[in-house]
């Protein structure tokens, strides 16, 4: 069996236009454009999409807002931790003995340091 080679030329039809973007311009502004039956087919599809932008809009400010919210906290998470080692070593420099016997004399509560170490205390009898 022989193949035989058939040349086929293609002719591109082209329908004529009617007035080019003039027409469509003018179409889109009186409104006959959007009463089309292929626009009509699409408006579910139409109202989808725009159903989808305006969560994709609404997403995203709402992503930027979260953004905005967590530096905000970060930026406050850093200043109270400052806070907290200052506040922490102001606590241990007052708590050193040296420092507690200073502001009892300087309040005058008339405190005394013990010198001799404390006693334990052992009770014979056990509670029922």
């Amino acid at each position: 069996m022989s193949q035989e080679k058939k040349n086929i030329e293609f002719i591109d039809v082209k329908e004529p236009s009617r007035g080019g973007k003039r027409s469509g311009v003018r179409e889109f502004l009186d409104g006959t454009l959007l009463t089309r039956e292929s626009v009509v087919r699409q408006l579910p599809f139409i109202l989808f999409l725009t159903f989808l932008l305006v969560v994709y809009i609404g997403n995203r400010y709402h992503a930027e807002r979260l953004v905005r919210q967590i530096d905000r906290l970060e930026r406050e998470v850093k200043e109270l931790r400052a806070e907290a080692i200052s506040v922490a070593s102001e606590y241990n420099r007052l708590n050193k003995p040296s420092e507690v016997f200073r502001l009892i004399n300087e309040k005058g509560l008339g405190l005394k340091e013990s010198m001799e170490p404390p006693v334990k205390l052992n009770s014979t009898e056990r509670k029922k």
